[in-house]
């Protein structure tokens, strides 16, 4: 009989938690109630606690067998931006716990989200530090090395300030205060970390083309920071202005004077990194856990359409956050699915698990 092995579990398996903690915050949010929302809602958040849980102690056994995987993965250019995904994953199942959660957890959801929200934003702004040290000082890549990977690392402080601002409600006094500086802050440092990041990846494309087409789908995780970051202003401009003292009707203005022309860019990429995907579908895309950046990056723009709709009332928004929402669906189905004939074609000691980030192997 074979030994088996320890399944290596990449750090972005955690992206297949924050794709499906999204669906059900983009069910919670969206602006109409439509029939069927809150089940699909609770299916999500109790789907994604399972996959947050094997995601875990697959991390833990693997890491146990292997004490040298982290820094393997860390030093390798192309796995290393991933490790922005654990953090997400953890921030948005606290964020779909403390949403969909209440009426099984009571207070219990808040504890939770918190918690998880301590740990998520402490390890978000670790990897918003430590992989650019990395990639400054001891990667080596090529000039047409810049994909929307890239982002990952530096997208968590955004995931942070967005899903802080909803536990401003259960704070007070100087706690609250600080929760709010602190969540601009993070909006601050991530936001203009992105907008450094994404015209180097325009000019890649522009000039490289689409390179290996298993990178394709990381062109939708450009939607990710510019999604949560009008997710962010919107939820901050509902809940910040008692912690500061400063009227609501000042941070609305500036959710909507940010949020309206973001989102309009936002659009624009999706329309181009659809065109692209479809393009390449034709030839034939490759399976990768890059996939499921289908998801939680259009499920940021769902949220952000969702928050527009709120502060305006226009029923266009509405309708653009529904749409976006069934776009979610489509991606989610598209990855899960993948991810599902992947998983039954890697047979390794009885598990089986894609063993590399799509951009290891690129």
């Amino acid at each position: 009989m074979a030994r088996s092995r320890t399944v290596p579990v990449p750090p972005n398996w955690f992206a297949v938690v924050m794709g499906t903690s999204i669906v059900a915050t983009g069910a919670h949010s969206l602006p109409v109630r439509l029939p069927g929302l809150d089940a699909l809602a609770w299916a999500a958040w109790a789907l994604a606690g399972a996959v947050l849980v094997a995601a875990l102690a697959g991390t833990v056994a693997h890491v146990r067998r292997e004490p040298g995987a982290v820094r393997g993965y860390l030093l390798d250019p192309g796995v290393a931006h991933f490790y922005g995904a654990p953090a997400m994953g953890l921030l948005a199942f606290g964020a779909a716990t403390l949403l969909v959660a209440p009426p099984l957890l009571g207070s219990a959801a808040v504890a939770i989200d918190g918690a998880l929200w301590i740990v998520g934003t402490a390890l978000g702004l670790a990897t918003a530090v430590g992989v650019p040290v990395l990639a400054f000082t001891r990667h080596r890549v090529g000039a047409d090395a810049a994909t929307g990977a890239w982002l990952m690392p530096v997208v968590p402080p955004m995931v942070s300030a967005a899903t802080g601002a909803l536990l401003l409600p259960h704070l007070d006094g100087a706690a609250a205060q600080t929760m709010a500086l602190a969540c601009y802050a993070m909006f601050g440092a991530s936001g203009l970390a992105a907008f450094a990041i994404i015209p180097q990846v325009w000019s890649r494309l522009a000039h490289h083309q689409r390179g290996d087409l298993r990178t394709v789908p990381t062109m939708w995780i450009v939607l990710g920071p510019l999604g949560q970051s009008v997710t962010a202003v919107g939820l901050l401009a509902d809940h910040a202005g008692p912690a500061l003292g400063i009227a609501p009707s000042t941070f609305t203005l500036f959710a909507l004077l940010y949020g309206v022309p973001v989102m309009g860019f936002a659009l624009l990429w999706l329309a181009i990194a659809a065109a692209v995907t479809a393009m390449t579908a034709r030839e034939g895309l490759p399976f990768s856990l890059a996939w499921w950046a289908f998801t939680f990056p259009v499920g940021t723009m769902v949220t952000g359409a969702s928050s527009l709709a709120g502060h305006t009332g226009a029923a266009a928004a509405s309708v653009l956050a529904v749409a976006l929402f069934a776009l979610l669906l489509a991606g989610w189905g598209v990855a899960s699915a993948g991810t599902v004939r992947d998983l039954r074609s890697r047979r390794v000691g009885g598990l089986s698990l894609p063993s590399t980030p799509v951009a290891a192997r690129s």
